[in-house]
């Protein structure tokens, strides 16, 4: 029962992932009226492969050696056609003289009327027959499409050219070099970088960061302008890779219209796709783009096509006079020209925009609004109330012991409000994720796991101290010890959560200076522990004799402390202003994201 499953899950794979990467098996009857590779890119031009016959006429029933040579290549598609009319059927048929190299494909409704690859094997030379038919044109030219690696290719290479006896010459010229097929428009070369001085004028414009320079290798730039019934869209950015952009109905990845530009072994490929959820883009196997050029030039990748507002019969394709959030992404591409998803988070619009209507001059946030929202109230819970809270009820007993507040210790009230304000800020943060993502995230590692134990422990500590007993009940020290630890367990693994959290896509600070701050403020609030414990332990040296009564199992809190308060106030104040300055850092980074 199990062997179905498995050969149903393996045609799935096939069936679904086919058009995307390739035939590497050479069956490609779907593409033998065009000649063109499904792998998402234009052809190139100038082949270095040719088609040559022995002979120059034929008659019905003749067999004609056809010989593909040049170097290495792939894969290979080889079709006679009549010599005046590239666009018509293929015709006659072929015998091979090599089945491990080639196979024998039926197009239309001639039987063994085309000649393809068995397999992703390096070849120089493929040699094959041809069978004239009783009914062939006057005259037949040999054409191929080569293959060389996935994004490399050449489409209907014009090979030799035979013809019956005795036949006039043709009214129209032959073909005398390579032309990309007719949905592929010929690519030119851009001369200079993209201008930003017309957006807001005449150009709607997305800059990544606000108001960069197109010509700089850390800006990604996009711009429309509108000319009558098209627009005419620019892209640029870092060279390696790939850019992208997309329209979108909602800010979710999935069903949207996608344009990629692709930079492989310095070559660009421009193409559509469609993004259905999360899974890799569909690039398409027919261009609606016109006037495609690009430029790779100081760490730039700059591309540049046009495509009509309205396209009513092509699927996928969104009409460009409505609004829709836009998506600008980047990321790595691998050899055979196949791209990986975007190693950070896409720019997005914060709101839809009609790139066809008013020209602006807009930016956007890496970052979703809730997730930096989340990201900055724990910032301020477990970098400035919590670390505060634990400095002020560790040494400050002895020095605001006669000092009341609403009927409190001073020192007992002070630690309660910032512990009380850092529970309330991360209960806050901790529903904001969901709320973006709708649910539980699974691309989030061990960061959600640790967050919702520390969302546990943040939540035990306040009812734990709601049951304390008395000061010299016997169960006081007990609860000491858990109180002490389980907020020393928190601190620790929030901690440990801010650091994987900071790299995550969905907020993705700045490298390397986040996780050095972050280092920094350990540094520093360790530091300061440190510091104040020492003034504690010199204290207490100085005392001859220790009240036993006074002293508690967690701190080594003694009268002779009070002594130094004007140092502890001082220390306070310092790390009180520090905290705040790693705060503000922070916010400041996660603000510009």
């Amino acid at each position: 029962m199990e062997l179905p499953a498995i050969t149903f899950a393996v045609w799935m794979f096939i069936s679904l992932y086919g058009p995307l990467y390739g035939y590497p098996n050479g069956k490609i009857r779907e593409v033998c009226g065009s000649m063109m590779p499904r792998h998402g890119s234009s052809p190139r031009s100038s082949p270095g492969h040719i088609i040559t016959a022995n002979g120059t006429e034929f008659k019905p029933g003749d067999k004609i050696e056809v010989n593909l040579s040049g170097p290495d290549f792939e894969g290979f598609f080889i079709q006679a056609r009549n010599a005046e009319n590239w666009d018509s059927p293929a015709v006659g048929s072929f015998i091979l003289t090599d089945r491990k190299l080639s196979q024998l494909l039926t197009c239309g409704r001639t039987k063994n009327s085309a000649v393809s690859h068995t397999s992703k094997a390096k070849k120089k030379f493929v040699k094959v027959y041809w069978v004239a038919p009783g009914d062939a044109p006057k005259h037949v030219q040999f054409l191929a499409t080569v293959v060389k690696k996935y994004k490399t290719f050449w489409v209907k290479i014009p090979g030799a050219i035979v013809s019956q006896p005795n036949v006039p010459s043709p009214t129209t010229p032959f073909h005398k070099t390579s032309e990309p097929v007719s949905t592929w428009h010929p690519i030119s070369y851009l001369t200079k970088p993209f201008s930003a001085s017309d957006c807001g004028n005449t150009k709607f414009c997305v800059r990544n960061p606000s108001s960069c320079d197109p010509a700089s290798a850390s800006c990604f730039f996009l711009s429309f302008r509108q000319e009558k019934s098209s627009v005419l869209i620019e892209m640029s950015g870092p060279s390696e890779g790939y850019l992208a952009f997309a329209l979108s109905h909602d800010q979710w990845m999935g069903d949207d219209d996608a344009y990629l530009c692709v930079n492989e072994d310095h070559h660009v490929s421009i193409s559509t796709a469609y993004l259905k959820e999360r899974s890799p883009p569909v690039l398409d196997s027919e261009s609606v783009l016109e006037d495609v050029s690009w430029r790779l030039a100081d760490g730039v990748l700059q591309c540049f096509f046009r495509r009509n507002i309205h396209l009513t019969a092509h699927e996928g394709r969104f009409n460009l006079d409505a609004s829709y959030y836009i998506f600008l992404a980047d990321g790595e591409v691998s050899e055979g020209g196949l791209i990986h998803k975007h190693h950070r988070q896409p720019l997005i619009t914060t709101g839809t925009y009609n790139i066809t209507g008013l020209p602006q001059d807009i930016g956007g946030s890496r970052s979703p609004q809730l997730i930096k929202a989340h990201g900055a109230l724990m910032f301020v819970a477990w970098i400035t109330t919590v670390s505060i809270g634990v400095i002020v009820a560790r040494f400050f007993k002895p020095v605001w012991s006669h000092s009341y507040l609403f009927g409190k210790e001073m020192w007992f009230q002070v630690h309660r409000m910032l512990m009380l304000t850092t529970v309330m800020l991360t209960s806050i943060s901790f529903v904001l994720p969901f709320i973006y993502r709708g649910g539980w995230s699974k691309q989030a590692g061990f960061h959600p796991y640790l967050g919702c134990t520390v969302m546990a422990l943040a939540i035990l500590q306040p009812l734990m101290a709601g049951f304390r007993p008395a000061p010299h009940a016997p169960r006081r020290q007990l609860f000491n010890w858990f109180h002490w630890s389980t907020g020393t367990t928190a601190r620790i693994l929030a901690v440990v959560t801010v650091f994987l959290g900071m790299d995550l896509p969905a907020l993705d600070l700045p490298d390397p200076w986040d996780t050095y701050t972050m280092f920094g403020f350990v540094a520093w609030h360790v530091g300061i522990d440190v510091l104040l414990e020492i003034h504690s332990y010199c204290l207490i040296r100085k005392v001859e004799v220790i009240e036993d009564d006074r002293i508690q199992i967690l701190q080594s809190l003694t009268s002779a402390e009070a002594e130094g308060h004007l140092f502890k106030q001082i220390v306070l104040t310092i790390y009180v202003c520090g905290n705040i300055v790693f705060l503000i850092v922070f916010l400041v980074a996660i603000n510009q994201i």
